[in-house]
């Protein structure tokens, strides 16, 4: 199963314009997959989906049994009928992979002006939360509020364009959100562009999670600390990252697998 997942992170997910590099996807993949295999139970969110390139990870890696809500403004390109060119490639995106979107668990519209019982209601608490939608700081804000109130005991949070200095006020955000959950909250990984947050009772087993991830060997782990938590940042060499580069516009993303092993 996860040879497959692989496969299809650095094949066919390439062919969906979009932001979530090899690193996330596979930090993604070891996280969702040891939930599973421990029976951490529920379903997963997402807010931002652009063109589904991180919603159909999510889907790959789940199952089609799964529930997957996905929260985006869809307002992208010239409407057709009313319905705008982002949702219309985003949906022929999943007939393309194989992969019919639920559009019962669609929410198009602003992330700041949901409930947590909106999202409830529709699929339970969340295991998996993932956050890139609005970049200021009130968006953040809100949205991490969000997360945490619909969250399991046991779920996770990943925060997209942390220390990105393209969006300060994202860094701003989730270090507001850490030091205002009183501790109740703690990172546990970082990348390049992502953290992962978890509460505090289950930051050893992330960590460990992240550790002795298979997937994740090919990195280096680096321990820092961030606002009072160890946490495992994963390198990601400039010169590997150039070869992937070349790879995947030299039309050979097939075998590009090979540089993450």
């Amino acid at each position: 199963m996860t040879s497959a997942i692989r496969k299809f992170i650095f094949h066919d997910l390439q062919t969906i314009e979009g932001y979530i590099d090899p690193p996330d996807a596979l930090v993604f993949l070891s996280l969702l997959q040891s939930q599973k295999d421990r029976s951490l139970g529920g379903a997963v969110a997402e807010i931002g989906v652009f063109y589904g390139r991180s919603y159909f990870l999510l889907r790959k890696i789940s199952g089609s049994d799964e529930k997957i809500l996905a929260i985006d403004l869809f307002n992208i390109g010239q409407a057709t009928e009313g319905v705008a060119a982002q949702y219309r490639r985003f949906l022929e995106n999943g007939r393309r992979l194989g992969m019919a979107v639920d559009e019962e668990l669609i929410i198009k519209g602003d992330s700041t002006m949901l409930e947590p019982a909106q999202l409830t209601a529709k699929i339970g608490k969340i295991r998996f939360f993932s956050i890139d939608g609005g970049h200021m700081l009130q968006h953040v804000a809100s949205d991490s509020r969000l997360a945490m109130e619909t969250l399991a005991d046991h779920g996770v949070i990943a925060f997209d364009d942390t220390f990105n200095p393209a969006w300060p006020e994202v860094t701003v955000g989730v270090a507001d959100f850490l030091r205002q959950s009183g501790g109740a909250f703690s990172a546990f990984c970082m990348t390049k562009y992502k953290t992962y947050v978890c509460r505090r009772e289950f930051h050893g087993l992330y960590s460990d999670l992240i550790a002795n991830s298979a997937d994740l060997a090919a990195f280096d782990h680096v321990e820092t600390e961030f606002l009072g938590s160890k946490v495992a940042r994963l390198h990601n060499p400039f010169s590997r990252r150039m070869v992937y580069e070349l790879m995947v516009r030299s039309g050979m993303s097939a075998f590009s697998e090979r540089v993450y092993r």
